[in-house]
């Protein structure tokens, strides 16, 4: 580069705040030689000229796009090669676009699902969880439960599902429930095999909605028993069954060593 007094260009710190690029990147490029000043004072100060700064701006360009700097040096030495390079990195853009709309979508199912809990209108609750179901249900559910973990656990799964992953939620529910009904029929004593396998299904059958512990379920147990609406429902199925189902829920978890006297939600 020559040495000049003539002060006919813009200093780094100048280029860097006009560009909006720092002066370390500006260092980098230079000691690279993918744009180096061209001018320089005759205190040894580098000075940017006009079409230097042509081609800063394409650079700067040409990296917000997601060329890297050897692809970008190459494209800047064959300027023939200018279009095709530039319509390869749109078509790169256009599929991180495509990334970032689906990303934006789920984001926007799992904020509604923390919100709202289940994503489905009233017509499909009450298409998938029959007529005796509430549609306020799930926002009451929110105001008790809105600030645990397993809300926040429950929210995440019902953000990936629709009306035919909680159709299959539902059905996998309505078997347990004819399971415990047959059992009780069939006089499954608490503590029995049976018993142990149907408290272990429970499990399972639940965890579509949060992962549930030993303990948790027998509070469950207790909340099925006491609880009205909860009763309800398994009594409706056998008269006597909410308590029968707590028994069998208190002897599997005296078979792990829980104490369903003392057990809590953990």
């Amino acid at each position: 580069m020559p040495d000049t007094t003539d002060v006919d260009g813009l200093t780094v710190g100048q280029v860097s705040a006009r560009l909006g690029v720092t002066v370390r990147a500006l260092h980098h490029w230079d000691e690279i030689g993918l744009a180096r000043p061209s001018l320089r004072t005759a205190a040894g100060y580098r000075l940017y000229t006009t079409a230097d700064l042509e081609r800063l701006h394409r650079i700067v360009v040409y990296r917000e796009i997601g060329l890297g700097l050897d692809r970008i040096r190459a494209v800047l030495e064959d300027s023939a090669d200018v279009p095709g390079a530039l319509r390869a990195q749109r078509a790169q853009v256009a599929e991180r676009i495509e990334r970032l709309q689906r990303l934006s979508a789920g984001l926007e199912r799992m904020i509604d699902a923390h919100e709202r809990g289940l994503l489905l209108t009233a017509e499909e609750q009450a298409a998938i969880f029959g007529p005796r179901w509430d549609p306020d249900w799930p926002a009451q559910a929110r105001e008790r439960y809105g600030d645990t973990a397993q809300w926040r656990q429950y929210a995440e799964r019902s953000a990936s599902r629709g009306p035919a992953e909680w159709q299959a939620v539902a059905d996998d529910v309505a078997g347990l429930d004819r399971a415990l009904g047959e059992a009780m029929d069939a006089s499954v004593t608490p503590g029995s095999p049976e018993a142990h396998h149907l408290v272990e299904r429970h499990r399972e059958v639940f965890a579509s909605y949060f992962p549930l512990t030993r303990q948790m379920q027998v509070c469950l147990g207790r909340m099925y028993e006491s609880d009205p609406g909860f009763a309800a429902h398994y009594d409706g199925i056998r008269s006597g069954l909410a308590g029968w189902f707590r028994r069998l829920i208190d002897a599997d978890a005296r078979a792990h060593g829980i104490d369903p006297d003392t057990a809590t939600w953990e």
